[in-house]
């Protein structure tokens, strides 16, 4: 496996780079966390050496009404403006954000350990989804008029409105595209935001507020809070929205306590998703897009796929060519582009990617390729891997790795390739790869996930921001990006209003209140009818 060399301070080489970050560089962003007096701190780890980055403030429950408090303050006087002038300044982050990249692809290298490729995926996400709220918001916010019961006399508007204050819960593998992401629909939408930081990733969403700050953004409309499951759970009781990223079992925890308390959440969970290879595809441009699929950030994202189902007859045609292209991958620790793939965030999800293959071999999986840790280029990371003969009875065979191993499966035809792709509880993302858009079409509809790639990855899914993505099932529910995202965060008002009430000039419910029980029911009834025999919607 080829790989590049570190090059960042290890106190271990090095005994004067006690941080890897200097600490008069970042305080100035943690002076930004809602923490009170006395608060504690949590020492995020860098991914590529272990070396710590930085004590992070921590939020306690107890700073949440305060925090919301000011929130709601904000968010009153943000509502009231034009939806244009909303829009302008995530015009003006898209900007920013694009001229001030480099630093927070450090940032995002340094805390989560991934490629800076990678890293940049999570910069092009979010200025597309900027320039897309903010060009679309003022039409999708719009008043929408529909038909009234008894036109032209009556006339029904649906309004839209912001809930309020909005909870964002975010993960720590991709705190800029989940964070800041997620934030930019909901204040363009006129809430506020309240935004959890996973303690790893802090600073980047500590940088993203700072960012939206000099984009014009007023303050206290988005406050970064930090901390764990507890801090999460505590927003659900100051907030009239959440969205939460996260597993299955976490997202099933706060749907439960969300329930409880009457808010509304949206929940993008875990994935085990599922890619199938036809019998007529170009073998080596379909390995190539497997290997992008699998083990982007080090395969630490809920729509990496972690099955492949490839028809047997290309079966070793595809596995030679996927292999291949797999040990040819360049692991890394650069803060620059030479790396195809990066380090696993620590040591628990390291513990988990190492368990999941130990088992899935014990039980009689192939290693095909990968399946070695590499403490030569960090203390977390694991190359690149995949496993043929993986039984039913494996942990890794149902079971989210969230890590860079995927198991690879034949199949004897286009239905038993839909049949165990379906065979999960989850629900999220998968890829269905042919040289027939008709097939593909017709496939990707049979598969139950809530988006599928034809001949492409998740990033396809992801950067088409004007489509709407999440999960079924055990995946979760509600959606991001599109119009379905932005009116996430809003409430439906409807507005009917009669004419003609008091100039006695109108028809309307007064006038056939009038003719008795039996004629109204006789009148309305062929109404109906002839709406019926016009195709009235």
């Amino acid at each position: 496996m080829a790989h590049e060399h570190a090059d960042l301070h290890d106190p271990e080489t090095d005994p004067l780079a006690t941080y890897v970050l200097e600490p008069d560089d970042v305080r100035p962003l943690l002076e930004h966390v809602v923490a009170g007096p006395g608060h504690a701190t949590a020492t995020s780890i860098a991914p590529f050496t272990g070396s710590p980055v930085a004590a992070v403030p921590l939020t306690s429950v107890d700073d949440l009404p305060e925090a919301a408090r000011r929130a709601r303050a904000a968010q009153r006087t943000w509502a009231a403006r034009p939806v244009a002038e909303r829009a302008a300044v995530l015009l003006r982050a898209h900007d920013l954000l694009l001229e001030r990249q480099s630093d927070v692809l450090d940032l995002l290298q340094v805390e989560t350990g991934k490629a800076r490729t990678h890293a940049w995926d999570e910069v092009g996400d979010v200025a597309n989804a900027a320039r897309y709220y903010a060009l679309r918001a003022r039409r999708l916010l719009a008043p929408r008029t529909v038909r009234g019961l008894f036109p032209p006399f009556t006339s029904a508007r649906v309004l839209r409105h912001p809930v309020g204050v909005v909870a964002v819960i975010t993960p720590w593998n991709y705190p800029l595209s989940l964070g800041l992401g997620d934030a930019l629909p909901a204040l363009v939408a006129g809430n506020a935001v309240l935004l959890r930081a996973d303690p790893q990733t802090a600073l980047t969403l500590l940088w993203s507020a700072e960012l939206l700050a000099d984009a014009g953004l007023p303050d206290d409309l988005l406050q970064v809070v930090v901390g764990g499951p507890d801090v999460g759970m505590g927003l659900l009781e100051h907030v009239d929205h959440a969205g939460f990223t996260g597993s299955t079992r976490s997202g099933r925890v706060v749907a439960a306590r969300a329930g409880e308390l009457g808010v509304p959440v949206t929940l993008e969970l875990g994935g085990k998703n599922a890619m199938y290879v036809a019998a007529d595809v170009d073998v080596e441009a379909t390995a190539e897009g497997a290997v992008r699929a699998c083990f982007g950030s080090a395969g630490q994202l809920c729509a990496s796929v972690e099955r492949i189902y490839v028809h047997e007859d290309v079966r070793e045609a595809f596995v030679d060519a996927f292999v291949r292209r797999t040990a040819a991958l360049r692991l890394g620790a650069g803060l620059d582009y030479r790396a195809d793939m990066g380090s696993l965030v620590g040591p628990a999800q390291l513990a988990r990617v190492v368990e999941h293959v130990e088992d899935a071999v014990g039980h009689g999986a192939t290693v095909l390729v990968g399946a070695e840790q590499r403490p030569d280029l960090g203390p977390y990371f694991y190359e690149p891997t995949v496993l043929a003969d993986v039984p039913d009875v494996a942990r890794l065979h149902r079971e989210e790795t969230f890590g860079p191993v995927v198991a690879v499966y034949p199949v004897a035809s286009d239905d038993e390739a839909v049949a165990a792709m379906n065979d999960s509880d989850l629900g999220l993302v998968a890829a269905v790869w042919t040289r027939s858009a008709a097939r593909g079409a017709a496939l990707a509809a049979r598969v139950r996930a809530g988006a599928v790639a034809v001949n492409d990855t998740h990033q396809l899914i992801w950067g088409t921001v004007g489509a709407p993505v999440g999960g079924v099932g055990a995946s979760g529910y509600g959606r991001r990006h599109g119009r379905e995202g932005l009116w996430e965060t809003t409430w439906t008002q409807t507005v009917v209003a009669q004419r003609g009430v008091h100039t006695g000039r109108g028809v309307g419910m007064r006038q056939l209140e009038a003719l008795g029980s039996e004629v109204r029911a006789s009148v309305l009834t062929r109404l109906l009818r002839a709406e019926r025999a016009l195709r009235l919607p």
